[in-house]
């Protein structure tokens, strides 16, 4: 407010505006800063508190529009302190969808975020002597980023990537400041992010098609009439990322992308509207959209996986599942043992909050300890009194074929190959191959092709030809007689079928693969066992996979020899 006599001439009503408005500013960033206090596991606790945050941030929102000719006046409001809220709002539906996985939160974020850019709003910024003030702009820009990321707004993406860098190199040019480094790291992460897929899907123009990886109305095959298949829906996942020299961006790798976006829907816009997000009565709610709630762990110690997984067991609600999906760094054994105990065979590594640690020396350092900072089959014995689908992508991912069945509910492990042919170009900085397969297929088989674009009427049939396959990769799960019982009570959930269904695919590429045939380490497994012959050996899934091949004009790559003639 203005000093001195001249208070004495503003009149009370705005006066009381302006009181009104500073108060809602204050608790408004008081109710954000709580939001960071708040445990980050448990689904119930956060909502009221949540609730809380966004009424403050309705109210400051409407009363900054409809009062902003006094504010600009007497306050001396400025349009970065706008984009400010603006912001504010974004990162709440951000934090929401998070917190609940529902990808129509995403879009409120983008609709927030975007106003910000198209308003204007932080553009006096850089006018101003304040460092500080920069560091919010681009953070902003940071966080519009993994919004897009997300949403697959890749075209959105490149321009931001554009103006941050430009804002950037403004920045550390008018500041002489410590954190350029840190932020050119950001450029690079976002970079090496959105070049990630080894294959381009190009227009006639020779555009990118973006394509997105979230389960569509016609995603997952249909279940026959009167198929016999358990009734366990998918609740709750635990994504875990830990690989060594993985690209990331914002605590994501590529891997937690991708298996994110594996257990999702494709988003729906709701209408923009800032009364309670996210708190829309549950009849509104349109049917079956419901997304399995996850926790993304980036770098988790073994304390905090235990706590996050602990957290999501006991709130998993009756006839519901539990999965595990681990990329993460292999830990091997350290020497031989008189026993084979779970707890024998090494796992994946966790963090040990030291960076020091290099995961392919783990297994060297004390010969007479097991690696504390890793993650046994046998640690997640206590967990398997309740259905659990467990994911293993690492180079020691078959220390879960060790698995027991202790309390007989129903328990998978998918477990990927812990070793590629070295004729097949390393892409592991940039993903790994199996998590592609359970991701995009298509991309996945393009790649072992020695495919790297595509143009997208050849795309779109090969994606409806894969459609085809995958329905008769169910028929052949649900058809066979010898296949383990827990394979089938985890079929009638769409998320889990689809990726059943995706892995026996792989397994099948990869068996037929030439390069792949030279050892067995390159080929995918499972606990239980799948019967092979009637699966991922199967003769008429082998013909599909060659009719696939021939489409794309790349059945050379692939053994003919083991399947018989038609």
């Amino acid at each position: 407010m203005s000093s001195g006599g001249a208070e004495d001439d503003i009149p009370q009503g705005e006066r009381k505006t302006v009181t009104d408005f500073c108060y809602l500013l204050d608790k408004s960033k008081q109710l954000f800063n709580g939001l960071r206090d708040l445990p980050q596991y448990g689904q119930k606790q956060w909502q009221s508190y949540f609730g809380r945050t966004f009424d403050v941030y309705t109210k400051l929102w409407k009363f900054q529009q409809q009062h902003r000719q006094v504010l600009d006046n007497r306050y001396g409001l400025k349009r970065w302190q706008i984009g400010e809220i603006a912001s504010k709002i974004g990162q709440l539906y951000y934090h929401y969808y998070l917190r609940t996985s529902e990808t129509s939160y995403l879009n409120e974020a983008f609709s927030f975020y975007s106003a910000i850019r198209q308003r204007s709003y932080y553009s006096q910024v850089n006018k101003e002597d304040r460092p500080e003030l920069v560091v919010k702009k681009l953070r902003y820009y940071a966080r519009f980023i993994v919004v897009c990321l997300l949403l697959n707004k890749m075209d959105v993406v490149k321009d931001l990537v554009k103006e941050l860098s430009d804002e950037i190199e403004d920045y550390t040019h008018r500041f002489n400041t410590e954190d350029q480094v840190e932020w050119n790291l950001v450029l690079q992460e976002v970079a090496a992010f959105v070049e990630a897929d080894p294959v381009m899907v190009l227009n006639d123009d020779n555009t990118i098609v973006i394509t997105s990886n979230r389960l569509s109305e016609t995603g997952a095959p249909l279940l026959e009439q009167g198929m016999i298949v358990g009734q366990l829906t998918l609740a709750d996942a635990l994504i875990i990322g830990n690989c060594n020299n993985q690209v990331k961006f914002s605590e994501l790798t590529v891997d937690m992308f991708r298996m994110l976006q594996a257990l999702e829907r494709e988003p729906m816009n709701l209408a923009s509207q800032m009364n309670k997000p996210g708190m829309q009565e549950s009849t509104e709610k349109p049917a079956r959209r419901e997304n399995p709630h996850k926790y993304l762990l980036y770098k988790p110690t073994f304390s905090q996986l235990y706590t996050f997984l602990a957290a999501a067991f006991k709130e998993l609600p009756a006839n519901s599942v539990l999965l595990i999906y681990l990329s993460a760094t292999g830990v091997f054994p350290s020497g031989r043992s008189d026993s084979e105990g779970p707890y024998d065979f090494g796992g994946v590594l966790t963090n040990s909050n030291r960076d020091i640690i290099n995961g392919d020396a783990v297994h060297k350092r004390n010969q007479s300890y097991k690696e504390m900072h890793c993650l046994h089959p046998g640690d997640l014995y206590p967990f398997t009194r309740k259905p659990l689908f467990i994911i293993v992508d690492s180079s020691n991912s078959v220390a879960y074929k060790n698995f027991t069945n202790l309390f007989g509910q129903p328990l998978v492990c998918l477990l990927s190959p812990t070793a590629y042919p070295k004729a097949l170009q390393d892409q592991s900085q940039r993903g790994s191959l199996f998590t592609l397969f359970l991701n995009n297929p298509l991309m996945a088989f393009l790649f072992v092709s020695g495919l790297s674009s595509m143009r997208r009427g050849l795309w779109e049939k090969c994606q409806d030809y894969l459609r085809k396959i995958n329905r008769d990769i169910a028929q052949l799960l649900t058809h066979s007689r010898s296949i383990d019982q827990a394979f089938l009570q985890f079929f009638g959930d769409e998320f889990l079928r689809l990726l059943l269904t995706r892995f026996v695919f792989c397994s099948a590429t990869m068996r037929m693969h030439k390069i792949f045939r030279q050892e067995t380490r390159n080929y995918p497994e499972t606990y239980p066992q799948l019967p092979r012959d009637e699966t991922v050996e199967n003769p008429h899934l082998q013909k599909h996979i060659l009719e696939l091949a021939s489409i794309l004009d790349v059945r050379n790559v692939f053994l003919e020899n083991t399947i018989d003639d038609y």
